[in-house]
């Protein structure tokens, strides 16, 4: 994949390289020994001297993949040069592991991209449980997948839950640390990390309620943990959810958890736009009875 910049001044190519870029010295130091840094289509050192007008490219690029690329249903929400966001329905990994190698999120995109004749790597920037559906963002290379980590992602989830806030909005601030092992599971627990959700009551409907949840932290679970933590957890939620949910889940067939990644907001990492991506997907308190 090509990365370009247009001069706009004159000045060493390093400089360019690192501000207008804003490639790391890491990644720059390794694409100039195996001359993927050009001039107007000529490798140079990086000490060239830049003219107003000249096209600076790096040639990117990431190891090769262990996972087959597969052709599926991929819902695009955006895509541009950089970077590309999906909806990623219930029920599907994002990323191959040992017992499983197809049929995940990774899979689809790949084959999206050897579809459309793109040599694009999988980068996910946001990471969804697998039963957790919504917007999924992703680099497409590694340099746009470091300048992202270190940016600002306001992420906004709507849920579902059994119970609800006796207040229309507030803040759940309580530590989460793992449970001993062999659990996955999180629990909130005085020796925990900070942890901290916004939460705002979108709706009420007898013993449901329907949230917008914004995570000031990321912790692992961190949504399900609070809200289950408060006594309201997410309808459809096997790990965190209480007899009473539970119990309203399988007897009105609920068979994933209310949680949906509704909107990303981030500033764009090359063009400094201001992005706002919408989910087509969500939650609703009309489940089928």
């Amino acid at each position: 994949m090509k990365l370009t910049h247009i001069a706009a001044r004159a000045g060493r190519l390093s400089s360019f390289l690192r501000e207008e870029m804003a490639m790391s010295a890491g990644l720059v130091n390794r694409l100039k020994w195996h001359e993927k840094i050009l001039v107007n289509g000529v490798p140079q050192h990086t000490d060239y001297p830049v003219q107003p007008g000249d096209e600076i490219t790096a040639l990117l690029d990431d190891p090769i993949i262990e996972y087959p690329a597969e052709q599926g249903d991929l819902t695009v929400l955006y895509e541009d040069a950089h970077i590309l966001a999906v909806d990623k329905p219930a029920g599907m990994l994002i990323h191959p592991s040992r017992s499983r190698n197809s049929g995940t999120l990774a899979n689809y995109v790949m084959g999206y991209y050897e579809k459309t004749g793109q040599h694009c790597a999988f980068h996910p920037l946001t990471r969804l449980d697998r039963d957790t559906f919504g917007v999924v963002l992703l680099a497409k290379n590694g340099h746009i997948n470091a300048l992202l980590q270190a940016g600002d992602l306001q992420k906004t989830y709507h849920a579902v839950v059994f119970g609800g806030p006796a207040e229309n909005r507030g803040i759940i601030d309580a530590p989460i640390a793992r449970k001993p092992l062999p659990s996955l599971l999180r629990e909130v627990r005085p020796d925990g990390k900070l942890s901290v959700t916004e939460y705002r009551v979108l709706e009420r409907d007898g013993e449901l309620c329907k949230l917008e949840l914004r995570p000031i932290t990321g912790r692992t679970h961190q949504l399900r943990v609070h809200c289950a933590h408060k006594g309201f957890p997410i309808v459809g939620d096997p790990q965190y959810g209480n007899a009473e949910s539970m119990a309203y889940s399988k007897e009105n067939g609920v068979e994933t958890q209310l949680l949906c990644a509704k909107k990303l907001e981030f500033t764009h990492p090359v063009t400094g736009e201001s992005m706002l991506i919408l989910s087509q997907m969500d939650v609703s308190l009309t489940i089928r009875r």
